[in-house]
């Protein structure tokens, strides 16, 4: 008991230095404390969507129609679509987002929410707020150890349509990788449509570790597909799997044209969007060929950049 009472007179106890005299081992355990999530309400306020609007259109739009060169088809699909949906697209460029935002029909645009990268769009409060606001995102934890409540639901509730990359990173090659399974659970759950995008050329006109477009202004094709929505008791994988291969043949359609990409396989599809097995500095090589977009410049290559 004598021991217990020292222990006890020695806790909080600090040197002339500052430094504790107990040592770690001997600190009782506390739990740590729950991670706590950036407000994002304010950035739907009337006054916020409004200065939002002007900066998609006004500035984002913009840089991006002048720095590249855009070509945007398939928007037709959206007429007459009820919201709101969720809109699934494959990422490789910081370019992606404000391509599809400058790009979606204007009904759709003045209610969409992003789902950004919490532990990298929201790590420091003037990233999130610049974040917040521009693109009105919100938050999505890409790892398990710091799972927090998605707004995801609220939002869709609160008719708000979806912008999600469910690749959860942007490529570091150019070519597609794995989809994660959130977006169609939401489809499946609140029986909305999933509308497929398709972006290719924006690795090589913005590839990682720049900060602005590649000179030249690199073609670039933002490709709409038709809103795909779940069936009666169609499980969430197995949409997930019919938005991926609406996703694989939307871009293979530049290369072999809709009809010979529509007759693809689910399997052949996705096969095309992974690339060729070889080195690093081959697949980014093939990932940055010249597209068949209107303007006939040639796009430039680039090589890999550093890990950020």
């Amino acid at each position: 008991m004598g021991l217990i009472r020292e222990f006890k007179n020695l806790r909080g106890r600090r040197d002339w230095r500052g430094r504790s005299t107990t040592p770690r081992s001997a600190e009782p355990y506390e739990l740590a404390p729950e991670p706590t999530q950036f407000p994002t309400a304010w950035a739907r306020t009337r006054a916020a969507r409004v200065v939002r609007f002007g900066l998609q259109r006004g500035v984002l739009k913009s840089v991006a129609w002048t720095q590249t060169r855009p070509v945007v088809r398939g928007t037709e699909y959206l007429d007459g679509v009820p919201g709101p949906v969720i809109f699934v697209a494959n990422h490789a460029s910081h370019l992606d987002a404000p391509l599809i935002l400058g790009s979606v029909p204007r009904r759709f645009a003045h209610r969409v929410a992003v789902g950004a990268a919490a532990d990298y769009f929201f790590d420091a409060r003037w990233r999130a707020v610049v974040t917040s606001l521009v693109f009105n995102a919100f938050p999505i934890e890409r790892h398990s150890d710091r799972r927090q409540r998605s707004l995801a639901p609220t939002l869709l509730g609160e008719g708000w349509s979806l912008l999600l990359f469910p690749e959860s990173s942007r490529s570091q090659d150019g070519w597609m990788s794995g989809m994660r399974l959130g977006a169609a659970h939401l489809c499946c759950s609140r029986n909305i449509p999933a509308v497929p995008i398709a972006l290719r050329g924006t690795f090589a006109a913005m590839p990682r570790g720049r900060n602005w477009p590649m000179p030249g202004r690199p073609g670039v094709v933002v490709r709409y597909g038709r809103p795909l929505w779940p069936a009666e008791g169609e499980s969430p994988r197995d949409f997930h799997q019919r938005i991926v291969t609406a996703v694989a043949r939307l871009w293979s359609e530049e290369e072999l044209g809709w009809y010979r990409s529509l007759r693809l396989t689910p399997r052949a599809a996705t096969t095309r969007t992974v690339g060729p097995q070889g080195a690093s500095w081959r697949r980014v090589w093939a990932a940055t060929r010249e597209l068949p977009v209107t303007d006939s410049r040639p796009t430039r290559r680039v090589w890999p950049a550093g890990p950020r």
